[in-house]
């Protein structure tokens, strides 16, 4: 499906950009899956925990976290006007969010791409422990309890959201 496109006439595409819309847990594989889409459509990878990890910000600080989200947003707008193409690895779990994010990224001409990273309750918990482990969330990790609330919070995107995308997968 082919979308009229606001590509930035000094920098002609031959296609129009792609927005990659990552949603899943923590320990799904987003972030996984989000590096190696940036590194295989020569993207820009958009996600907050990277830059509140470097910038020292408590992860667990939502009102920052939605500032940086809000300015990731406006400058994936950008790129995609550019031509750039752009992975979102926010894990946007309710369908009015990537909903928000797949029209934001229509409005520009890009082509838009959902992507659904799953595992059982238990390997993701594996991989959530796995991380602390590694030092990989700094003071604070996600507590079992947290997890188990966010299971009952997340929407998965369901076969219908699928088709309101250009191309979409699990995994």
């Amino acid at each position: 499906m082919r979308h009229t496109h606001e590509v930035d006439t000094d920098n002609p595409a031959s296609d129009p950009p792609r927005l990659v819309v990552s949603t899943g847990l923590p320990g799904s594989g987003k972030t996984t899956l989000a590096k190696e889409l940036a590194s295989d459509l020569a993207a820009a990878r958009m996600c907050p925990d990277d830059w509140m990890m470097v910038a020292s910000i408590d992860l667990w600080d939502s009102m920052t976290r939605a500032r940086i989200e809000a300015f990731q947003l406006e400058l994936s707008l950008d790129l995609l006007r550019k031509g750039q193409n752009v992975v979102i690895e926010w894990g946007v779990w309710t369908r009015s969010e990537r909903d928000d994010l797949r029209e934001a990224g229509k409005a520009v001409g890009a082509i838009v791409e959902l992507r659904y990273t799953t595992a059982p309750v238990e390997e993701l918990w594996r991989r959530i422990e796995q991380r602390d482990l590694e030092g990989k969330w700094g003071s604070r990790s996600i507590r079992r309890e947290e997890l188990d609330e966010w299971i009952e919070v997340f929407q998965p995107p369901t076969k219908e959201e699928f088709l309101t995308y250009d191309t979409a997968s699990d995994g």
